[in-house]
């Protein structure tokens, strides 16, 4: 399942074991940075120090080599929008009507709050600087936003998607513009993630020459269709349409792969020339599964799908002097627990603050242990699917019919149990049913993804 060709092998781990105490995370001369990059539609094996055997990521499996390759990270959901509201609450984003699935854009009173504490606005209040450049998708002007919701500055995209050459989307014949600094709308020419790579080394500069501690979420759009590479301007300038099914190829979708990891080399890069590095955490991950062109081996399913293709993502974990460097854990954990654990790294307690549901992943992590045994739900609206994972163990509802599987010995999700553990299968069963009730219900005239082919959907 992964490849350890490019992590160093390394121990160190008895380093750790006076450091399990939250309030020893933040006690150094200054509050750990810390850079939250996501990406978009990135499949789990995508990388090639998760799998990825026909084109590399060197600068990601250096990030890897240098930290904890997480192999059992899961996305809050199996498309954008709602994965990103949970990353903004510590919450299943099903407690929030814009967290009922996507696309979010259709309704336009649709969004992130403005009145809800987030990630962003906690570390503010602790005296952290906030940036968020990229893509944004939580709501649109006037009403939500990035300045809104707890970022002292934002720059990138409102929406869900974007040609990467013309900065906007074309549908129905009708081209929209979609880029921003701040609330102030901006043109620029290059290559999109080329571009927020180099905001982010801007956020660097200004973040150097304030010495405060800072969050910065670099919120790539790549590998999201539209299917342009670096060198495909010509090619782009031809899209009529920016849901751009038909078009690309492997090797496009490699390029885009690689421009973002160049891109995060380009920010390591810049982090050690900043003298940042060494106080900085960085986090790496993907908003849900893969589309197209991913790989997404040993698993099946994709984007828009409750199979592990379309949650499991892949994650890495680098804080310098406190994860072991070259070292992978296979504990299960979600999107919406990387707020807990971010600002217990930052020394904030945030649960008298704001309710979560994510936990703090520290304590495991650290010590290298198996954690709590808990269970994590999902559901999407899209053929009517929902599931429950505990341990091996995963119920998955798809179709109006019900399976289960053990993902240790059967990750592709194949060998139907129900009927061999009924136990288990009731259990499992019983726990999502009482987790949904706690949960808003979609309305009945919510947007519902049409699938366009086996396993494939239309949508942001």
């Amino acid at each position: 399942m992964f490849t350890r060709r490019n992590v160093v092998k390394g121990g160190a781990a008895s380093v750790l074991s006076g450091l399990l105490a939250s309030s020893l995370w933040a006690k150094g001369p200054k509050a750990p940075n810390i850079i939250f990059i996501l990406a978009d539609d990135l499949g789990y094996a995508d990388l090639s120090v998760f799998g990825r055997e026909d084109f590399e990521t060197p600068n990601l499996d250096r990030l890897a080599a240098s930290g904890m390759a997480l192999t059992r990270s899961y996305a809050n959901s199996s498309v954008c929008s709602p994965t990103r509201l949970a990353l903004m609450t510590g919450q299943y984003q099903y407690r929030y009507p814009g967290g009922l699935d996507e696309p979010l854009g259709v309704d336009p009173t649709l969004g992130l709050p403005a009145d809800v504490l987030t990630f962003p606005d906690l570390l503010k209040k602790a005296g952290y600087d906030t940036s968020l450049v990229g893509k944004w998708h939580l709501g649109g002007l006037p009403e939500f936003g990035p300045l809104k919701s707890g970022y002292d500055r934002f720059w990138g995209i409102y929406q869900g998607g974007a040609d990467y050459f013309d900065h906007g989307m074309t549908i129905h014949s009708k081209f929209t513009h979609d880029l921003w600094d701040g609330e102030k709308e901006i043109h620029r020419q290059g290559y999109l993630t080329d571009l927020i790579t180099n905001q982010s080394l801007r956020e660097l500069k200004h973040f150097k020459a304030r010495q405060n501690p800072f969050l910065l979420s670099v919120h790539y759009t790549a590998p999201h269709w539209p299917w342009e590479g670096p060198e495909d301007e010509e090619i782009a300038a031809e899209i009529k349409n920016s849901f751009h099914y038909d078009g690309g190829n492997n090797a496009t979708y490699a390029a885009m792969v690689k421009s973002l990891d160049d891109g995060v080399g380009r920010i390591m890069d810049a982090l050690y020339a900043n003298g940042q590095a060494d106080n900085t955490i960085i986090v790496f991950t993907s908003d849900n599964g893969g589309e197209r062109f991913s790989k997404i081996w040993p698993f099946r399913g994709m984007k828009g799908e409750l199979l592990e293709g379309g949650i499991r993502v892949p994650t890495i974990f680098h804080w310098p002097g406190h994860i072991p460097a070259g070292t992978t854990s296979d504990l299960p954990n979600m999107t919406m627990d990387w707020v807990p654990t971010l600002l217990a790294a930052a020394g904030i307690e945030a649960r008298d603050q704001i309710p979560l549901d994510g936990i703090n992943l520290l304590p495991n992590l650290l010590s290298k242990t198996t954690g709590q045994d808990r269970t994590l739900f999902w559901r999407h609206n899209a053929q009517n699917q929902s599931a429950a994972a505990k341990g091996s163990w995963k119920y998955l509802s798809m179709s109006g019919h019900e399976f289960l599987f053990d993902l240790a010995a059967d990750p592709r999700e194949v060998a139907n149990l129900k009927d061999k553990h009924p136990d288990i299968f009731t259990n499992l069963k019983s726990s999502f049913a009482k987790w949904n009730k706690e949960m808003l219900p979609y309305p009945e005239n919510s947007f519902s993804y049409e699938f366009r082919g086996k396993g494939n959907i239309a949508g942001y």
